[in-house]
């Protein structure tokens, strides 16, 4: 029987709100410090968004298709690193391509398939778009500058020295201002390059006229330099590991407890009360929930909630969710003839029209399809293979719906969204189904009490991208001990930047600690 108006009388250094990517690594990091921490899941397993789940004989990946920033032993990533330095070893799997990309619209065709690999990638666009040779080598450099700039801006803790910045990396200051379509345009680039460059667009889901070109460049060189993994017992190994590890540290984890107050005085933090009753006595709270939660929702008393924190939430626009149709095949791929890994299929090449289709209660334009088997060939049994199928919605357009439309809807966009990728890839997946899942932003907003089921943050536009959050995270803290990580925060959106916006915010919050000379047995 679950105990009410219980209390947790021990003191805490520091209480996590939520076990997603950034909160997971955030009470690892502090744990292995050796500070007295205690992480609250309102669900019964750790991982948020990073989970997986069982159909039949199928494991299904819940969200991840590719982990940016891992790298091989040889050329190791922020990510492979991160994990190194907590203590724990995952399993991994190369992904064999950056993606295929397929557009079916009839006055403007595409079916190529992109590499990994600086000389590769370069060759490819080359080879099909001679006349762009100049301008991808520009674009190719401007980007490893990109990448070369936010690295020596994390190794300097966030205080780059300006003249460093002005003197080495001035392309870099000169571009942050602009979205990727200014600098492409800038280049004079083929418009049939562009629109392959373009290709990882679906990964943070706004038109290209408004994605900052920093954040796509710095994502792309990742991607090109270190290639994607995938782990290969779903992101669901390296959060119960992590999991795992926290206690092993002597960090307290409870599950099936929800967070439903942050109580503050005088602008300070000074406790946690939970769904159990339990009241927790601390001075720093990390929250992996959502600035827009915290806000309007868990500060308590009300008239501690600065004004200012409403006027940062609203000044922000949330990102999408997505739609995601989870397929077991009773055939393998090879023969369905399902060759790659990562599928980026569109109904047109137009960036801003497909993004518009997200905010209707219909098929979108495109999907982010992967074949699991194609990274991990025995993910399924013999003879069967996984295909996922994403797309995307705004926030909010699963409300215009009643109880009793909800199931067919989902039903009929599934449907379609199947149908475009036999029509694209000429392969028959309906006929071999042998288990089907379909998740709505509604089974998001469920599982993980994201705010309508937003699986993307805020959107990165350029006055709000990485790099602008960076320089900003100082005068965004508007509560004394209390920091957000997770895809709502200043890292943006993406598995890798939560992960390393747990470590930075731990680090940030230890070193507060150690200044205020406070520690907890």
């Amino acid at each position: 029987m679950q105990k009410l108006n219980q209390s947790i009388e021990e003191k805490y250094d520091v209480a996590i709100i939520g076990a997603g990517n950034g909160g997971l690594i955030a009470a690892t990091q502090l744990a292995l410090e050796g500070q007295k921490i205690i992480l609250f899941e309102q669900h019964n397993l750790p991982g948020g968004f990073a989970t997986s789940f069982v159909r039949g004989r199928f494991e299904f990946e819940a969200s991840l298709h590719e982990l940016c920033d891992y790298g091989p032993k040889s050329n190791k990533g922020g990510i492979r690193k991160l994990f190194e330095e907590l203590g724990i070893d995952i399993p991994m799997a190369k992904i064999p391509e950056a993606y295929h990309l397929i557009s079916t619209d009839e006055n403007d065709r595409f079916d190529i398939t992109i590499p990994f690999g600086v000389d590769e990638y370069i060759k490819c666009i080359v080879g099909e778009v001679p006349e762009s040779e100049k301008s991808v080598k520009e674009f190719v450099k401007l980007c490893r500058e990109v990448h070369e700039a936010l690295n020596y801006i994390r190794e300097s803790r966030g205080n780059p020295d300006k003249k460093v910045l002005m003197s080495e990396y001035g392309n870099f200051l000169r571009t942050a201002a602009y979205s990727l379509d200014d600098i492409l345009g800038a280049l004079e680039m083929p418009l049939k390059a562009q629109k392959i460059i373009k290709g990882y667009w679906v990964y943070l889901a706004i038109p290209t006229s408004r994605i900052n070109f920093t954040i796509y460049a710095a994502m792309l060189y990742f991607f090109l330099i270190r290639g994607a993994y995938i782990p290969i017992h779903r992101s669901s190994g390296y959060t119960m590991a992590l999991e795992k590890r926290i206690r092993d540290l002597g960090g307290k984890i409870e599950f099936n407890t929800k967070v439903e107050k942050i109580m503050v005085e005088d602008g300070k933090v000074n406790g946690l009360e939970t769904s159990k009753g339990d009241k927790i006595n601390t001075n720093y709270v990390i929250s992996n929930a959502s600035p827009t939660l915290i806000y309007n929702n868990l500060i308590f008393p009300e008239s501690e909630r600065p004004e200012i924190g409403y006027k940062f939430v609203n000044a922000r626009k949330h990102a999408v969710s997505c739609f995601v149709v989870y397929l077991g095949l009773n055939k393998s791929a090879e023969e369905l003839g399902l060759q790659n890994y990562s599928y980026v299929i569109s109904d047109c090449m137009d960036t801003k029209q497909i993004y518009d289709s997200f905010g209707k209660l219909e098929c979108p334009k495109i999907q982010a399809s992967i074949c699991l088997n194609n990274a991990i060939p025995d993910c399924s049994p013999e003879g069967t293979c996984i295909v996922s199928i994403t797309s995307f919605f705004k926030p909010g357009v699963w409300d215009k719906i009643s109880k009793e439309q909800y199931f067919s809807l989902k039903d009929k966009i599934a449907e379609e969204l199947i149908e475009k990728f036999e029509n694209a890839t000429n392969t028959h997946l309906s006929e071999c189904i042998e288990e089907i899942e379909i998740a709505t932003p509604e089974t998001y907003s469920r599982y993980t009490g994201s705010y309508k089921g937003v699986t993307y943050g805020y959107e990165v536009d350029s006055w709000d991208s990485t790099l602008p959050r960076l320089m900003r995270m100082s005068e965004e803290r508007f509560i004394d001990g209390l920091k957000t990580c997770g895809g709502f925060s200043f890292q943006g959106v993406s598995y890798t930047n939560s992960l390393l916006s747990g470590q930075i915010t731990a680090l940030l919050t230890l070193q507060e600690l150690q200044e205020g000379g406070e520690k907890n047995e």
